[in-house]
């Protein structure tokens, strides 16, 4: 498994919000829920995403934008709407008795309506958190509107979100449209894209973070690495360095205490078997191993959790 399909694949909305959105102009809203991540997608018309240090991104027909929390932010037709904080929309999605219309403004950016459709995760874990530690404050992906892929599925999950099984539908919904957007804008950016994304990519470093992500709990070493991507081991430990930033050692013990603090978010299992399911036979070496990169023990990882 690649890393991006190993990362992305650990992620689970639970209790997410879908909701479709027209605004006519002028128009402006601020998200105030404290999201962990807000995913939005224009459908026509546009804006500006405005971030709390009031950095701006504009966001135009069939471009998706995704926002860091927990800070508050803005969406508007114009930056002009940070002016009259007193008129505009504030939005929260998980809480609809807060959503309240406080009055409009006038000098729109836009003329004619804009749809956008809005996703909230209610929460994160911690591949989630990691993945996310990646990402810049907020991203836009620029792509044509008809080529928007959870668009139409998001739709769905709206018409079904009152019926059995509704909020099921619009937590996979969310997490579909999630990891459509981060790879084609991982893809995007080309060179300043993570690390980790790079080296998935990377025909000498790709073979390796795949097999460890594959079985993390297998005895790598430098040299079965290297024969993972048939390469030397010297070229190997060179090329995963430069394109990682680490070496291959350092990343498989990183990636294997990842795996370890989601084993150890199950009750059902002791230290000593979450320490095997990541390459520890002695437990105390794993408790050492997780200690020195968390500052904390396995149990008081586990006891901080729960």
């Amino acid at each position: 498994m690649d890393p991006l399909s190993d990362m992305l694949g650990g992620i689970r909305a639970e209790g997410a919000s879908v909701s479709q959105a027209v605004l006519e102009p002028p128009w402006a809203i601020r998200f105030t829920d404290g999201a962990p991540l807000t995913m939005l997608t224009v459908i026509s018309g546009g804006g500006l995403v405005i971030l709390a240090d009031g950095t701006e991104f504009k966001v135009g027909a069939g471009d998706t934008a995704l926002v860091r929390g927990p800070a508050p932010f803005h969406l508007a037709d114009s930056a002009a709407a940070l002016d009259r904080p007193h008129r505009t929309y504030e939005i929260a999605c998980f809480d609809p008795e807060r959503t309240r219309v406080a009055g409009t403004r006038t000098g729109a950016a836009h003329e004619g309506p804009t749809t956008l459709i809005v996703g909230g995760y209610r929460a994160t874990r911690s591949r989630h958190e990691r993945l996310l530690r990646t990402l810049p404050p907020a991203l836009v992906l620029h792509e044509d509107a008809d080529g928007v892929l959870w668009l139409d599925s998001a739709r769905d999950a709206l018409a079904r979100r009152h019926q059995p099984g509704g909020q099921a539908l619009i937590d996979r919904v969310l997490d579909a449209g999630l990891v459509c957007t981060l790879g084609c804008w991982f893809e995007q950016e080309g060179a300043e894209a993570p690390g980790w994304y790079l080296g998935a990519m990377d025909p000498v470093v790709g073979p390796a973070l795949e097999a460890i992500h594959r079985r993390p709990r297998a005895a790598w070493s430098v040299g079965s690495l290297a024969a993972e991507a048939n390469v030397s081991r010297a070229h190997f430990a060179k090329s995963f360095t430069e394109v990682m930033g680490r070496p291959p050692l350092s990343y498989l013990t990183e990636w294997r205490m990842h795996v370890a603090e989601e084993l150890l978010s199950d009750p059902n299992r002791s230290v000593a078997e979450v320490a095997e399911a990541v390459g520890y036979t002695d437990p105390f070496a794993f408790t050492t191993a997780f200690k020195r990169l968390r500052g904390m023990t396995p149990r008081q990882f586990r006891r901080r959790s729960e």
